[in-house]
This record gives C-alpha cells, sequence and structure tokens, in this order.
C-alpha cells in the first residue's frame, strides 16, 4: 500500500475523523509493508495507525529470494528505518513472519530475529506457511513452530503465532489464487 501512498493517508483519514469521517481509533488500524523504505519515515510522521512489516527471513539471501523488494531495500536499510520510526507511546511493530520448513524456520533464524529487532520495539506474528498445489515450499513441524517462538518467548518478545483458517478450501494466508479450469 505504500506504493499509493497518498490514497493511503487520505483513507486512514478518513476512517479515524471523528466529525467527517467514520471516527475509527487509530490503534485499530494496520498498514501493512513489505518495506517501502522511503515511505515508512513519512507515514510515521502522518499517521498514528499501526505498521506491520512482511519481514519472512533474517538474511538478505533468503529474504530477497521470498521477497524481491529485498533488493532494493536490504534488511539493514529496512531495520535502521524502523529503528528510527515515530511510534506512539506504548506502540509497537508488528513482524509477520512466514515460517517455511527448511527455509527461515531453525533455531538459529530465531536468534537472528531476535537481535535483528533488539534496536526496534517489537511484537511478532508467527505464520505457518499455508500449502498449495504447486508450492515449493512447505509447512513446519508443529514442535519446530513451538520451538522457534519459545526462543523468541526467552528473549522477551511478544510471539503469535497465526494459525489460518481455510486452509481446506485453499483461501488461506498465501493461498488466494485462482483455480481455473479450461
Amino acid at each position: 500500500p505504500l506504493a499509493n501512498y497518498r490514497n493511503v493517508i487520505e483513507a486512514v483519514q478518513t476512517l479515524t475523523e471523528s466529525d467527517t469521517g467514520l471516527g475509527f481509533s487509530s490503534r485499530k488500524i494496520t498498514i501493512s509493508t513489505a518495506g517501502l523504505v522511503p515511505r515508512l519515515a513519512d507515514l510515521g510522521r502522518e499517521s498514528a495507525a499501526n505498521l506491520a512489516i512482511s519481514l519472512n527471513a533474517t538474511d538478505n539471501k533468503t529474504r530477497s529470494m521470498l521477497m524481491p523488494i529485498n533488493r532494493t531495500y536490504p534488511l539493514e536499510t529496512l531495520m535502521d528505518a524502523c529503528a528510527r520510526y515515530h511510534l506512539m507511546p506504548r506502540r509497537r511493530i508488528t513482524f509477520e513472519y512466514v515460517l517455511i520448513k527448511g527455509v527461515n524456520d531453525s533455531s538459529q533464524d530465531a536468534e537472528r530475529l531476535a537481535g535483528l529487532l533488539r534496536p526496534v520495539r517489537a511484537k511478532i506474528n508467527l505464520i505457518p506457511f499455508n500449502a498449495y498445489e504447486g508450492s515449493e515450499f512447505e509447512r513446519p513441524q508443529e514442535a519446530s513452530i513451538q520451538n522457534f517462538r519459545n526462543i523468541l518467548v526467552q528473549k522477551n518478545y511478544t510471539v503469535i503465532i497465526r494459525h489460518s483458517k481455510g486452509q481446506d478450501i485453499s483461501a488461506a494466508c498465501g493461498q488466494l489464487s485462482g483455480k481455473y479450469e479450461t
């Protein structure tokens, strides 16, 4: 959404203005991004909405493979912008981390994630990968998911494991793609 920055800001203003808008609390609105770094500072100044960053890896090689935006805004640049991001009191940046078996779910990945987030007021949403037909990736075993979480909790992070609904009909997080018969 940050590539469409002006419209996002206008939408948040419409949602939050009490006189001319809908009067929602900015605490109830989250803007999620893959990390369009030049817009993060603007967003911190112009909006009180929550911020969520799709992180998904703790090293540039893996993140670039999963998220091409990392080639333009590598982890060091993104994390520096997050550390400087203007946060409202008692708020944290949410980091979304999709756990993929054998790709980013090791104990070492969890330790690196804890270190990477140290300069930031952060909470973490762990999202076990939702497999779909034709995917090269797999969901980690439950023990691996819990181990990853436990390492982060021991480092004093708030960690939520997001269990997706809709897997039985290929409608869970990351699965929404069309199936067409021709």
